[in-house]
């Protein structure tokens, strides 16, 4: 059981619908379902309130285990934390994403997600505008608080919202210093819709990027170059779901927060921009 008298909540983020999303999160994405209970119950217990899952990621029952364990699947703690899960690909549409959801609550052993997610837009098997009316029946009976979508460009959010007259209110996308898409955040940003960055480090890549400067930076800092790219994403007013599965590493992105990089600490970061992606492209992948 979590002392939560000890663990200070991240600082939050008001979304478009009023609620108020804590800006670092842990994210789990390739940690086995039978290890994620336990870096579950490390990240609640060094200061995360904010889990991020995917019933994609086949470790919703772990994440439930490592809820229940530390106190933080039901009650008064519940309230403290804010847990996503998301919809997978081959269970879009209204009727699917029903019976998927009954499911995906049931494996994280709690009685509501915070925000549950369209988790790639699949533009050449459209259905979001399906899901998204699931999804907005899901909010309705209370169950999920919050709707996003993950990996949606600007033309995936604009068809979306003719279709259902209503914008998510976080895009989740592959973000980090070498891979800025510049454009989906500020059209994201432009439209109300908080942005979300996973991989914020590009699967560790972007720890080398630039040279020695990162790390000079670093240094200067009294902080690790993770911790500056971190707080990068949040002098960006990005939220950020960094994974890892060391309660080290775990405490160490959190202090992210307390780091204040200068003007040219930023400018520098920002100047590692490419168009090389780590992970996916939205207009041709599915998570089966």
């Amino acid at each position: 059981m979590v002392d939560v008298t000890t663990t200070p909540a991240a600082d939050s983020m008001k979304l478009n619908d009023g609620r108020n999303i804590p800006r670092i999160g842990a994210g789990v994405l390739r940690i086995d379902n039978g290890d994620v209970a336990q870096v579950v119950c490390d990240a609640l217990e060094v200061g995360y309130r904010h889990i991020d899952t995917a019933a994609g990621y086949g470790n919703e029952d772990g994440v439930g285990e490592g809820l229940a364990c530390a106190g933080f699947a039901q009650g008064e703690n519940r309230s403290k934390l804010w847990l996503t899960t998301k919809l997978r690909d081959s269970e879009q549409g209204y009727d699917t994403a029903l019976r998927a959801f009954e499911r995906q609550l049931r494996l994280l052993k709690t009685d509501y997600v915070d925000m549950y997610m369209i988790h790639w837009p699949t533009p050449f098997d459209w259905r979001s505008d399906t899901t998204w009316a699931a999804l907005r029946e899901l909010r309705e009976a209370g169950v999920v608080k919050t709707l996003g979508v993950c990996n949606f460009m600007p033309t995936d959010l604009d068809r979306l919202y003719d279709q259902v007259g209503e914008y998510p209110a976080v895009n989740q996308i592959e973000l980090h210093p070498t891979f800025q898409q510049r454009e989906v955040v500020e059209y994201s940003q432009s439209k109300g819709i908080a942005v979300q960055a996973y991989s914020p480090m590009g699967r560790g890549a972007d720890l080398t990027a630039g040279g020695e400067q990162l790390k000079q930076i670093a240094a200067r800092h009294n902080a690790s170059v993770a911790q500056v790219i971190l707080a990068w994403h949040l002098a960006k007013n990005i939220i950020i779901i960094p994974k890892s599965a060391h309660k080290e590493r775990l405490a160490e992105n959190l202090e992210s927060r307390s780091i204040k990089l200068t003007a040219d600490d930023i400018a520098f970061i920002d100047s590692l921009n490419t168009l090389t992606r780590a992970g996916h492209d939205p207009a041709t992948f599915s998570y089966s």
